[in-house]
């Protein structure tokens, strides 16, 4: 069964590599989606794909890379867009950023 989530995660989370360990963890998972660094020091990902392989990256981003510091996943679930890959797209560097259609 395919699912679709967005997260924001907060905490030590740019600067750390961790846009880089999301894009990996997603290709070895064979989830599909994207990464950006947000406005106000979170991290959004949008992933989709089989509902294991999703989880099992929720749970990888909740830890992060090894100088990140999570400290929150927020989670909002939602409908799988069609993503043919995983990627890192620009930084949102407004709030009305986050409205945009990746």
């Amino acid at each position: 069964m395919s699912i679709a989530v967005r997260l924001l995660v907060s905490g030590i989370v740019q600067g750390v590599g961790f846009r880089d360990f999301t894009a990996r963890a997603a290709a070895r998972l064979g989830v599909l989606g994207w990464v950006r660094n947000l406005y106000d020091e979170r991290v959004e990902v949008w992933c989709e794909g089989d509902a294991a392989a999703v989880e099992a990256l929720i749970l990888e981003v909740s830890q992060g890379p090894r100088y990140a510091e999570v400290s929150g996943v927020e989670r909002a679930e939602a409908r799988p867009r069609g993503h043919s890959a995983f990627e890192r797209v620009p930084t949102a560097a407004q709030p009305e950023d986050l409205t945009s259609s990746y």
